[in-house]
Parts: C-alpha cells; sequence; structure tokens
C-alpha cells in the first residue's frame, strides 16, 4: 500500500507557471506507475498525465499536451507536474494516482486502472 500528498497548488494568473508534486510513503515508489488527474466543479475527475514505472514512458491529455510535464524521482519517492502556459480552463483539484502494475513501460490513462489516491491541490489559474 502507499500514502500520496500533493502539494504546490495556488493561485497564478493566466500565462504563469506552478509545480505540483505528489510524494509517496509506503511500499516502494518504483512499483507504481504515477499519473496526474483533474477535477473541476461539476465536472467529472479527468486524466491529465501518466509516467511508467520506469519512468520512460509518459502520456498526455491533448488539452495539455506541450504545456505540462510529468516526471518522477525515485530518490525523493515523488512525482511532479510541471505546468506552463496555464490557463483558465485548467482550473481544477488535481489529485495524484498511483497504479500497482507489473509492467515497467506500462502507462495508464484511465480512473480505474489506478488503486491509491491523494487528497488533492487546488490550482486556479485567473484571467
Amino acid at each position: 500500500q502507499v500514502q500520496l500528498v500533493e502539494s504546490g497548488g495556488g493561485l497564478v494568473q493566466a500565462g504563469g507557471s506552478l509545480r505540483l508534486s505528489c510524494a509517496s510513503s509506503g511500499r516502494t515508489f518504483s512499483y507504481y506507475a504515477m499519473g496526474w488527474f483533474r477535477q473541476a466543479p461539476g465536472k467529472e475527475r479527468e486524466f491529465v498525465t501518466a509516467i511508467s514505472r520506469s519512468g520512460s514512458s509518459t502520456y498526455y491529455a491533448d488539452s495539455v499536451e506541450g504545456r505540462f510535464t510529468i516526471s518522477r524521482n525515485s530518490a525523493k519517492n515523488t512525482v511532479y507536474l510541471q505546468m506552463n502556459s496555464l490557463k483558465p480552463e485548467d482550473t481544477a483539484v488535481y489529485y495524484c494516482a498511483a497504479d500497482p502494475t507489473p509492467f515497467l513501460d506500462n502507462v495508464p490513462r484511465t480512473r480505474a486502472a489506478y488503486d491509491y489516491w491523494g487528497q488533492g491541490t487546488q490550482v486556479t489559474v485567473s484571467s
């Protein structure tokens, strides 16, 4: 089992940047593919990006491709989400999630694939 804690959210103007962090504890970090999801008020939680256990494979939703970057640091048991060129439509609660996949290069993109979730961190982008 793993526990996930997100941080780094806040209020930023459109065009600005934020870096979210998700620290894990418990079972070995490298056992999990990691993902970021977000949920805006009144909307379903949606996939943002994910990174494989090995770190060699990533996948991004079309809406964030080219603006967001996911990375992981195994020494710090942390996954990051660098968000640049933020837009008001990026406003949401951002959640990190862990998938105990046995495959090193699997990049899961569905909510159902993830067994563990953090509590979320609010990101607000003003226009």
